[in-house]
């Protein structure tokens, strides 16, 4: 595991650059899954990482930094992509050409062990003594600069990788004493739910994932961020008394609509209309020029980019479900010459209309049809 420590100062400039100057950075963690490992811990802790590239990109538009994750195996070799709705925690990999996204092979920041399934603290020093080459490559991790989170028992592979002496971890009350009797050099933050010593960031329990992520935010993206995602991923009741209090006594409005909302309303309404920037942007009671500004900011594309996202989304569906003709299709679609939306279809899903249709159809060919007299 390669090592690369962000640089903070960096990211948090940011949101000064101007739209499309630089790609956004990616501070991306390791999650290496034993046999034994609690993967609920490790898919609770990507859920936070998502919640914290939603709120960046709330703040940031669309170059913001982002933090990215990877599921490795004991080997340190990575997982393929899940199934069904686990499919969003191991991401397929990049193309080459999308150079503000993580690849294979770039190199990772941080390492997240979750805790280990074991009855007892012997079963806890058998898994770890049957993984020592993960602890191994912890040490040369450390040894490089990365960031090392751990969830309760979790600590034991970290602790083996010998660089950690000196150093003091969050356990569970229960786990201390075994701890201590194997490795007397690492301390204890008694009465903590979680610590931050060094590079090494450690909970208790799971519970207190979330304020393992929250200062993961703060040394990856910066304490303005690192301050946003604690006010919404830590517990604050006297918040939610207030916010309840101000709801009942109708200070807190409904959400307003945005440029965006109102031209992006107006384009799904429309999609079957010649397109036309003052008249969008009249739409979207703005100018032109602020819609394009709009556009580049938070989606990097232009409207009719976004336009064409939207009609393709449309003519998928079409070849899917119907057996209307290519030009049929496009007309449906906003566009009178049929081979501009042949160049456009397949610019935006990677073949023509009618390899897609003969790939993804949900329809019978006509010939199968039969008619049932009765």
């Amino acid at each position: 595991m390669a090592i690369q420590r962000a640089n903070p100062a960096m990211l948090q400039s940011l949101s000064s650059l101007p739209s499309g100057s630089a790609p956004a950075p990616i501070f991306r963690v390791d999650i290496p899954l034993l046999p034994e490992s609690a993967v609920g811990n490790a898919l609770q802790f990507i859920d936070l990482l998502r919640g914290a590239n939603l709120l960046a990109g709330l703040r940031l538009g669309a170059h913001a930094p982002r933090l990215a994750w990877r599921l490795l195996d004991a080997e340190g070799r990575p997982l393929p992509p899940l199934p069904g709705p686990l499919a969003a925690y191991t991401p397929a990999p990049a193309p080459a050409a999308a150079s503000a996204r993580p690849r294979a092979d770039d190199p990772a920041h941080a390492v997240f062990i979750p805790a280990i399934h074991a009855t007892d603290i012997p079963a806890i020093r058998e898994v770890a003594g049957r993984h020592r080459a993960l602890s191994r490559q912890l040490g040369m991790a450390l040894d490089m600069g990365q960031t090392l989170l751990t969830v309760g028992s979790g600590a034991w592979l970290a602790a083996y990788s010998g660089r950690l002496n000196g150093r003091r971890a969050s356990l569970p009350w229960f786990y201390i004493a075994g701890f201590e009797r194997d490795f007397p050099a690492i301390g204890h933050s008694l009465g903590q739910d979680w610590s931050e010593d060094g590079p090494w960031l450690s909970c208790a329990l799971p519970q207190s994932v979330n304020l393992l992520a929250i200062a993961l935010v703060r040394h990856a993206l910066g304490n303005e961020l690192g301050a946003a995602c604690e006010s919404v991923m830590a517990p604050d009741h006297p918040r939610a008394r207030a916010a309840l209090q101000a709801n009942a006594q109708q200070h807190i409005p409904a959400t307003r609509d945005s440029t965006l909302a109102r031209a992006i309303a107006w384009m799904e309404a429309n999609l079957d209309q010649p397109y036309s920037l003052p008249r969008l942007a009249e739409a979207a009671s703005v100018s032109p020029r602020t819609l394009l500004r709009h556009f580049q900011q938070e989606l990097s594309q232009s409207p009719l980019d976004y336009l064409h996202g939207l009609r393709c989304a449309r003519a998928r569906v079409m070849l899917e479900v119907t057996l209307e003709s290519v030009p049929s299709i496009a007309t449906a679609c906003g566009y009178a010459d049929p081979a501009a939306f042949r160049r456009i279809f397949a610019r935006y899903t990677g073949m023509a209309p009618s390899e897609y249709r003969q790939r993804h159809t949900l329809r019978a060919p006509r010939r199968r049809w039969r008619l049932e007299v009765k």
